[in-house]
């Protein structure tokens, strides 16, 4: 690998303004809380690292090659500062590398459409062109079924189409709240008639692509619009449906253009698109994790473990979902290597493989490592965006509730000071690696960060790229992150004291704690 990470870069000092030390209220005298201030705050290579991940490597989907890439270039940076770093395997994944996506609008006008393969979908042989036809409305499966023949050379418009891709908040903004209401309702109305749309069909939504996919349909069309301006999700089509097409290409479309295509589709005023799209598929291919140590001099079988995930989505670079996570778990293992390169606990960070398909890497640590959950200090996961950690929760773990308001004190209060700490908290299912651990009952924190737009721009999305980035935020939670795993490494044994009545707090019922499974250690049905 031939990325370069050094300092120096004058833009990446620009963009951050740490005030002077002395100008911060420390709650306390220690100096190592000092040494990682100074560290982080006004020798940060946050940005630097991200440029590198983010720029040159990019996106990082389970099964492609960028992973291969990313996970040596992570194994060589973190090895370059001391740290013991290894890429360990734990199964296999569907192998896929995209190519160029390039679709046109022929007929009746001409526009170049602003789209992208889809996530593992086959590419197309060259080009292939064709009419559109819509998603029928039927009563039942016999009706589906006479429709089938129409797809034959055409693609296939199966998405919702959008009433309008304005955002309601523009609405809010600039209309009436009347207008904004009317929005909101004929968006309801429309999904609710979609889905019973679909349902009449009779087919499960997988048999239902197959069924189109063998009536010799050229390609899929689809838009998942977030609601945000220019932004769309760019999942995997299995993801809706259960399972992906073998033979044709899914095209995910922005929101206009794909409404666009139905418009004239749906009014018989003849759209015909030319879509070439590259894909190369694979066998499956190695996943693994990248792991990273610091030795504990004392306890060097206790374990504070610094966790994120490394995979993403390739609609975008995956730059907030979770390149920022990542990128301060190896900040902070940066700052640590330097200002306190001898802790007394094992202090390991984690870059997980293939959590958006069902945080596979972090389980399948967790089983393969009984030694470090026995031995757990404490693990700290994030994964939410670029916002400043915002929400600390002990994840149902009462008695290290102390343990954690005591460290959350010795650290400056601009990391800390807009911090909501949830004690006792309750155990995550999912959502996040964190669960991976906190299932074990092994202390865990997981931080959350604030917003910054996330779930409507920049969650899985085509706008989840390098310029999304706060980078003061993101240096400022990595030398909050160096600070808890020093005071974790340092402090007492933390207790395994677990909270009693777990609820969901969707529901208010009880619920059990949740119970550890493995991760998935070959391709599951659901992405075959």
């Amino acid at each position: 690998m031939n990325i370069r990470t050094g300092a120096g870069l004058g833009l990446a000092a620009g963009l951050f303004a740490a005030a002077p030390l002395a100008a911060q209220n420390f709650p306390t005298d220690d100096a190592v809380i000092e040494a990682i201030w100074t560290e982080g705050m006004e020798n940060s290579e946050a940005w630097t690292i991200g440029q590198a991940m983010l720029d040159s490597i990019g996106p990082r989907l389970t099964g492609t090659p960028a992973v291969d890439r990313a996970n040596e270039w992570a194994q060589a940076v973190l090895s370059g500062w001391g740290v013991e770093a290894r890429i360990e395997n734990y199964g296999t994944w569907k192998g896929w590398e995209r190519g160029v996506t390039h679709v046109d609008l022929l007929e009746p006008r001409v526009r170049t459409l602003d789209a992208t393969l889809m996530a593992w979908s086959p590419g197309t042989d060259g080009t292939a062109e064709g009419g559109v036809v819509v998603f029928p409305k039927v009563e039942d499966a016999a009706g589906f079924d006479a429709w089938l023949p129409s797809v034959e050379g055409h693609f296939v418009a199966l998405a919702m189409p959008q009433p309008s891709c304005r955002p309601v908040s523009s609405y809010e903004e600039n209309g009436t709240e009347a207008q904004a209401e009317a929005v909101r309702e004929k968006r309801r109305a429309m999904q609710a008639a979609w889905n019973q749309r679909m349902e009449a069909t009779g087919y499960e939504r997988a048999e239902m692509l197959a069924a189109i996919e063998s009536a010799g349909a050229l390609g899929i069309l689809w838009s998942d619009w977030t609601g945000g301006w220019g932004s769309r999700r760019v999942f995997a089509l299995n993801t809706r449906f259960g399972a992906a097409t073998t033979t044709i290409p899914a095209v995910d479309l922005s929101c206009e253009d794909y409404g666009l295509v139905w418009r004239l589709a749906s009014r018989d005023q003849g759209p015909m698109l030319r879509v070439a799209a590259g894909a190369t598929m694979m066998d499956d291919v190695p996943v693994a994790n990248v792991i990273g140590e610091i030795r504990g001099t004392e306890f060097p079988d206790e374990y504070v473990v610094l966790s994120a995930h490394f995979d993403s989505w390739d609609g975008g670079s995956g730059a907030t979902d979770n390149g920022t996570g990542s990128i301060v778990m190896m900040e902070a293992m940066r700052i640590l290597s330097q200002a306190f390169p001898n802790p007394k606990r094992t202090i390991l960070v984690g870059l997980w493989a293939s959590e958006e398909q069902g945080l596979n890497g972090s389980r399948a640590f967790v089983f393969d490592h009984p030694e470090v959950i026995q031995g757990l200090q404490a693990a700290f996961n994030q994964d939410n965006g670029t916002g400043q950690i915002a929400r600390a929760s002990a994840m149902g773990l009462v008695s290290a509730s102390g343990n954690i308001a005591g460290w959350m004190s010795r650290i400056p209060r601009d990391l800390t000071g807009a911090i909501d700490l949830s004690f006792p908290g309750s155990p995550s299912g999912g959502g996040s690696d964190h669960a991976s651990f906190i299932c074990a009952g092994a202390p865990t924190v997981g931080l959350g960060s604030s917003s910054w737009d996330y779930f409507s721009y920049t969650w899985h999305t085509n706008l989840d790229t390098f310029d999304k980035i706060v980078w003061d935020n993101v240096q400022k939670n990595a030398t909050l992150v160096a600070m808890l795993a020093y005071l974790a490494s340092e402090d007492e044994r933390v207790s395994r004291n677990l909270r009693a009545n777990v609820v969901d707090f969707r529901t208010g019922e009880p619920r059990p704690w949740p119970s550890c499974e493995d991760g998935a250690r070959e391709t599951n049905e659901r992405y075959r």
